[in-house]
């Protein structure tokens, strides 16, 4: 590789890593949403990693577009930007409407009725009977991820762009192709591992009384995500 490309390397993973850091929409919804619903690490991992990998693909998708219609760097930013407040007032959407659906759970929850899901059905147990566990996800939190996925996938990954369509333009595609897979293990990478000391740090935390509010509470942290990105243009 030439000092070009090496540099484009460099940046990919050096920026890969900060935007993760400074956007609170890559981990916060997962670390909440893993924490409320009592996801399992490996689970949590997982559907963290796959919406990583769809938010860079997309990004990867729209610039490779871009170029092969001829599309120039500017307007090809001009729409990844214009695709970031949508992904986050959606986030915002997504947030609010699942703090809902937390409020109907609690509600359900006070009143002796725990819907729950194992072997494949739904049932209910009342205050009363008998304790037990499962490991399979509780009702909603499926969706929840469907959600996030659909999210990430609509939601621009704007530092890549220049950095891939700059050798992709010249007919470099292997370099681009690099840059674009330095870039997108750095963004995964980095959102596991902040999930990951997210779920280990709130682990940490009983809300005792308010537990049975963590949907609620998790709904309104994913809302406030949302709001950062639009305040501070994240």
């Amino acid at each position: 590789m030439n000092g070009l490309e090496w540099s484009l390397v460099g940046a990919a993973a050096g920026i890969g890593i900060l935007h993760t850091l400074l956007g609170p929409d890559h981990y916060l919804p997962f670390v909440t949403i893993a924490r409320a619903s009592g996801w399992s690490r490996a689970r949590t991992t997982t559907a963290t990693a796959l919406c990583g990998v769809a938010h860079v693909l997309t990004s990867i998708l729209l610039g490779s577009i871009g170029v092969v219609f001829g599309l120039g760097l500017a307007r090809m930013e001009q729409f990844e930007l214009g695709r970031g407040p949508v992904a986050a007032w959606l986030m915002i959407a997504f947030g609010i409407a699942y703090a809902a659906w937390g409020v109907r759970q609690a509600i359900k929850q006070r009143h002796g009725i725990a819907p729950h899901a194992h072997n494949g059905h739904l049932h209910i147990h009342r205050s009363g009977d008998h304790p037990h566990h499962h490991d399979e996800p509780k009702p909603g939190t499926t969706r929840a991820f469907w959600a996030l996925l659909t999210l990430f996938i609509l939601g621009p990954c704007e530092p890549l762009i220049p950095l891939f369509i700059l050798p992709a333009s010249r007919g470099e595609w292997s370099s681009a192709i690099l840059v674009a897979l330095v870039f997108g293990v750095a963004t995964v990478g980095t959102m596991v591992g902040m999930v990951l000391l997210g779920m280990a740090g709130l682990q940490r935390v009983s809300l005792g009384p308010l537990e049975r509010w963590s949907h609620v509470l998790a709904g309104g942290i994913i809302a406030a995500s949302g709001l950062c990105v639009i305040a501070l243009g994240l």
